[in-house]
């Protein structure tokens, strides 16, 4: 009797156990096959292409006549995930123009103008750009170059950086 209760019970937690680890697959299963399934294999592409915060090793264009081309993100100043739209990251000069202000090595701070990364805007409105890109600036936070080349969203009055803004062509 004992036996055929002990072989009862291990078939009950057999059971269990084999119908917990087929859900816990199923539902695992389910979102990636909807991801790389043979009909969504753009989704795939979709996925890897999500905009992210700007973080260590994110390589950014310059947009200023500081002399620099392109420089690398070293660390974001404020928040832990990264910087966004106006916030300052300390970088370092990848590619540099011959007889700039900045070399190639440098390490220089960097106000972000163009993320690709949305922000909300207070109004319920949404701003984004296709690239990442900086204007250098100082520890005080002026700016180092004289002249910046592309429209300036106008979110960086409220972040302090109004000598960024008479600098640029155009604010957006």
């Amino acid at each position: 009797m004992s036996a055929s209760i002990s072989s009862k019970l291990s078939t009950v937690r057999h059971s269990l156990v084999g119908g917990f680890n087929n859900t816990v697959l199923n539902v695992l299963r389910t979102p990636h096959e909807a991801v790389i399934g043979p009909s969504c294999s753009s989704s795939l592409y979709q996925l890897q292409q999500q905009r992210t915060f700007i973080q260590m090793r994110t390589n950014l264009k310059v947009v200023d006549n500081s002399g620099a081309k392109r420089v690398m993100c070293i660390q974001a100043l404020k928040g832990r995930n990264g910087a966004r739209l106006g916030d300052t990251i300390i970088t370092s000069v990848k590619e540099a123009q011959p007889r700039g202000k900045v070399k190639k090595g440098d390490v220089v701070y960097g106000v972000v103008v163009r993320a690709a990364m949305q922000r909300g805007l207070c109004d319920g409105s949404e701003i984004k750009f296709d690239d990442n890109a900086v204007v250098l600036v100082n520890k005080q936070g002026e700016p180092i170059g004289t002249r910046v080349f592309v429209p300036v969203p106008h979110e960086l009055r409220k972040k302090k950086y109004v000598k960024i803004l008479t600098l640029a062509e155009h604010i957006a």
